[in-house]
């Protein structure tokens, strides 16, 4: 088995991008999910389910650089402070936040057609909805794809890792609940399915709805539909595309 995609957002909500490599702290991939769009008004960050034009919205964070593809115009500035500290719900979760000044407020809220802003997560994680690290294998999307008789572009379930299993049984991941995997330098230890939602109908690039994936989750999973496994990284490291993925020893 090996690594073939690897994918980050800096934005929560926005389109993943594909990496060649990724750092890995205990907390999860470095660079991920560090800026949230919020609605300051209800106390809450927003979601992508609710707000599929977050999907157009490509984020890049480099030398403190926030730049954000918004409406067909990079938006590129540092991030400014003025200690506005808040506290947002995201899906039932208190999650400490700072609001950020800069040029990308408004032209999220022209997107968006409503006011918003935009915040920096304190904590890593914070608007994570299970665990830090998703992995979704070939095996399992080549089956999913033949059920629902198209073809399948992974980005749907953005996750941190797809992994190529080559000719193993379709959820074949869902047998390393509990066990630990060696993906580069890295290990993590493998968490439960992933329950899934409208999001994966979403096209990757338009936010445009356009398949019944979810439906045919539910007829071959039943009512949690879960898809790919959470993980939790238990030795930090670096993993890149193309490294080997193993069972580690003793599980």
């Amino acid at each position: 088995m090996q690594i073939r995609d690897i994918g980050l957002s800096a934005l929560k909500g926005g389109p993943h991008t594909k990496r060649k490599n990724v750092l890995l702290e205990a907390y999860g991939p470095v660079g991920d999910r560090l800026f949230a769009v919020v609605d300051l008004a209800n106390g809450r960050v927003l979601k992508t389910v609710e707000h599929p034009l977050l999907l157009t919205c490509r984020a890049r964070w480099e030398h403190e650089v926030l730049s954000v593809d918004i409406d067909g115009q990079q938006i590129a500035a540092k991030p400014e402070f003025n200690g506005q500290n808040v506290t947002l719900d995201y899906w039932g979760r208190a999650v400490g936040m700072q609001v950020v000044g800069g040029p990308w407020a408004q032209a999220f809220s022209r997107l968006l057609g409503k006011d918003v802003a935009v915040a920096q997560i304190n904590a890593p994680g914070g608007v994570v909805y299970g665990d830090s690290v998703t992995i979704v294998t070939t095996s399992s999307l080549r089956r999913l794809a033949e059920e629902a008789a198209t073809t399948i572009d992974a980005r749907r379930f953005r996750a941190t890792f797809t992994i190529d299993t080559g000719d193993a049984a379709a959820q074949v991941e869902d047998s390393w609940a509990g066990r630990e995997l060696d993906v580069g330098s890295a290990r993590l230890l493998v968490g439960v399915g992933i329950p899934r939602c409208a999001v994966i109908d979403l096209e990757p690039d338009t936010g445009a709805r356009g398949t019944n994936l979810l439906k045919t989750l539910a007829r071959l999973s039943g009512s949690d539909m879960p898809f790919g496994v959470y993980a939790q990284v238990i030795r930090p490291g670096s993993v890149g595309c193309g490294d080997q993925v193993r069972l580690a020893p003793g599980n």
